[in-house]
């Protein structure tokens, strides 16, 4: 069910991850062109993050037709499997972003503690910057989702991705200018509308800019939940390095200078933490042999190109964080040793072979998208 007007009128806002969850949403990868050998390593390492978020919280994953049948093989019973079409298998950024509200007044006609925004996407960029040249499929799963579960929809036209977000659930939202203020997303909307939007879709007051995000993230032009998060309102993570010639270094030093100097919705000075990267990484010239580039349809992933790998890239499940890990030991560990100490009563959960999924253009955030209980 379609609804008109905008979230915030009819008191909706959109809740910080650690709230409750009654369901994780996950896609299923097999591009060719963006997940190598027709995504059979992706799809070890998507059944597994799927696995270990369904300890927590129920699953489901959507699956073409074609991968149905693989996709139900190689997960648990208890974890649903949908058939969906899509383009590519981002639900974090094609999915639906929920929002709640906390009472119905009895004159209400929306009878619905939970909805869900359909944002308008264009694969990071449109036919000349984006990641693949149809998204046709894609422009469909926000509104699928919120079928299937009997959820109302409101619809955006404005280009936002669910990756280039992050909410304390008391009024700040964290975003980067590389990402919503680019021109390939909506060249029409000065800054200020931008905001303006964001407080009426989300339920926000104050909307805190980092310059730019990860160095590398190219892909989604610096997504915000490979850079920065909330770990309780007044408190963020940082992707950090102190390694001074990597090029990430300016990147952190800029995020963490405006961080020092602002405060949140609530007037907080913000405690940051910082969560230095892995590797650097590179791709090999035997992880780009195995993607099929040849046809032009998606862009170009080349050997020897930086991978986009942070460890702010987690799932916040129910009392457990999904955290990925990329045979760095040294960086990995050290990832578990400051998230447990971030999160002291959530269990610390490891993904092996994240790499993978950081060679497609993302990690564990980007992969999911949760839906949060309401009572």
């Amino acid at each position: 069910m379609e609804v008109k007007g905008k979230p915030f009128e009819h008191e909706y806002y959109m809740p910080p991850e650690w709230v409750p969850h009654s369901h994780c949403w996950i896609g299923w990868p097999e591009r060719p062109d963006n997940w190598r050998d027709h995504g059979v390593h992706a799809q070890l390492v998507f059944a597994n993050v799927a696995s270990a978020i369904s300890r927590f919280e129920p699953v489901t994953v959507c699956a073409s037709s074609a991968q149905w049948k693989n996709a139900r093989s190689q997960l648990p019973e208890h974890i649903r499997v949908v058939e969906m079409s899509m383009n590519d298998s981002w639900l974090r950024d094609t999915g639906p972003t929920f929002v709640v509200r906390n009472s119905i007044s009895s004159n209400d006609k929306l009878r619905s503690k939970i909805a869900g925004i359909d944002w308008n996407f264009n694969s990071y960029g449109g036919i000349d910057e984006g990641c693949y040249q149809d998204w046709s499929l894609d422009l469909l799963i926000a509104r699928k989702v919120l079928e299937i579960e009997k959820i109302p929809r409101f619809s955006h036209s404005m280009i936002l991705e669910g990756g280039s977000i992050h909410v304390d659930g008391e009024g700040t939202c964290l975003t980067t200018e590389e990402c919503l203020l680019n021109k390939n997303r909506n060249p029409g909307l000065t800054k200020l509308q931008i905001e303006d939007e964001l407080k009426a879709y989300l339920g926000v007051e104050k909307i805190i800019w980092l310059p730019r995000g990860l160095f590398g993230d190219d892909d989604t032009n610096g997504h915000i939940d490979n850079m920065c998060c909330f770990v309780r309102p007044g408190v963020v993570l940082l992707s950090w390095t102190d390694n001074e010639s990597d090029p990430h270094y300016e990147r952190a030093i800029e995020a963490l200078s405006i961080l020092n100097n602002v405060t949140d919705a609530k007037g907080r000075k913000f405690k940051v933490i910082k969560l230095h990267v892995p590797g650097p990484l590179y791709m090999t010239e035997e992880e780009a042999a195995g993607l099929e580039q040849d046809d032009g349809d998606a862009k170009a992933r080349l050997p020897g190109s930086r991978i986009a790998a942070s460890y702010v890239n987690f799932y916040l499940a129910n009392k457990a964080i999904i955290t990925p890990q990329f045979g760095d030991k040294k960086w990995d560990d050290e990832a578990v040793r400051v998230l447990s100490l971030a999160y002291p009563d959530y269990e610390i959960v490891r993904i092996e072979g994240a790499r993978e999924i950081a060679l497609g253009g993302g990690n564990i955030h980007c992969i999911t998208q949760q839906q949060p209980a309401c009572s």
